[in-house]
């Protein structure tokens, strides 16, 4: 009986022995399993945070980069503008100017009165930038990347090379220096209104020779021309022989386009919009601002303007106004 106790007592220890290294073993994988949870976790957060601080980072440098970007890009148009400012600043005897640029006037004649009509397809505004004749002008309007369209002073001992810039371009209209009113600047070669049907009618067919691919003419100056019904009768003459069209400019409320247009059946065509009558960029600014809102009350609107730095300045910083239209040269106009 002694050594039966003995074996059963032997047993139970070992029994005893065993439950205590599988419960340590337990309690080994319980804490290991739990370690790795809680650091997992831990980890997790870790990740998540260091992800928000590099996407916030990642964020930031892009934002610095944009703006770098930005502000290297206002820079360069800067830069490429300033050529047009050393060009004024030696403005040479006889150089182009809006007929209204001196202050005679309070203001520039009104645009021609426009039904109002309810606009199914996306608005478009033309910008036509008058008295384009040497190549910084060129270059600057084309620094801005946006469809302008050029008018062009027909050569002369000032500007030479005129047609020759036009003729490198895929579109461009002729900027007719026309008799004003009241002028100290007139172009060589303006049309006046004693000038007779076989004159003008030369000076067209001269035109067309010089821009072969013309087809929109628009007055410089020629208050006192446009204003003269027999004088506009023998240019629209002359210009649908050459099959061009007529833009008037509006420098003079009594223009008689209008009426001699329909006489020939033509549609009438004109400026809606001074942009740079005040030359400062906040006038400016707010002329854009009102072509576009023109073009949404009436489907078109034509605005014109210069190339003068702060009128070019004023475009290039107005781009994101004309995600709301269709900016188009004068040909997609209609």
């Amino acid at each position: 009986m002694a050594k039966r106790k003995r074996k059963k007592s032997s047993s139970n220890k070992f029994l005893t022995y065993v439950a205590w290294i599988l419960a340590s073993v337990a309690l080994s994988l319980g804490a290991l399993v739990g370690g790795y949870y809680i650091g997992y976790e831990d980890a997790k957060k870790d990740i998540e945070i260091q992800t928000k601080t590099d996407k916030q980072k990642k964020l930031s440098m892009l934002k610095k980069l944009e703006d770098a970007s930005n502000k290297k890009e206002k820079q360069s148009v800067n830069t490429r503008l300033k050529d047009v400012l050393k060009k004024e600043s030696k403005v040479y005897k006889g150089a182009a100017a809006h007929e209204y640029g001196d202050g005679t006037l309070p203001k520039p004649p009104a645009p021609p009165k426009r039904d109002f009509r309810k606009v199914l397809v996306k608005p478009k505004l033309a910008i036509i930038i008058d008295d384009v004749s040497v190549r910084s002008h060129v270059n600057a309007i084309k620094s801005l990347g946006i469809p302008l369209t050029m008018s062009f002073l027909p050569p002369s001992k000032f500007r030479p090379n005129s047609a020759k810039l036009a003729a490198k371009e895929i579109f461009y209209m002729v900027h007719l220096p026309m008799e004003a009113q009241d002028f100290n600047a007139e172009e060589p070669m303006t049309l006046r209104v004693s000038d007779s049907d076989a004159k003008i009618f030369q000076r067209i067919q001269e035109i067309k020779k010089i821009f072969p691919r013309v087809s929109y003419i628009n007055n410089h100056t020629g208050s006192k021309f446009t204003s003269d019904e027999l004088a506009m009768n023998r240019l629209i003459y002359a210009l649908k022989s050459q099959d061009i069209s007529f833009i008037d400019s509006r420098t003079t409320a009594k223009t008689k386009a209008p009426k001699v247009m329909k006489n020939f059946g033509l549609n009438y065509v004109a400026r809606d919009v001074f942009l740079d009558h005040a030359m400062d960029k906040a006038s400016i600014k707010k002329a854009i601002k009102k072509a576009i809102k023109t073009a949404k009350l009436h489907g078109t609107a034509i605005a014109i303007g210069h190339p003068h730095a702060n009128t070019l300045l004023a475009l290039h910083e107005s781009k994101d106004l004309f995600k709301d239209i269709d900016l188009v040269y004068i040909n997609g106009l209609y």
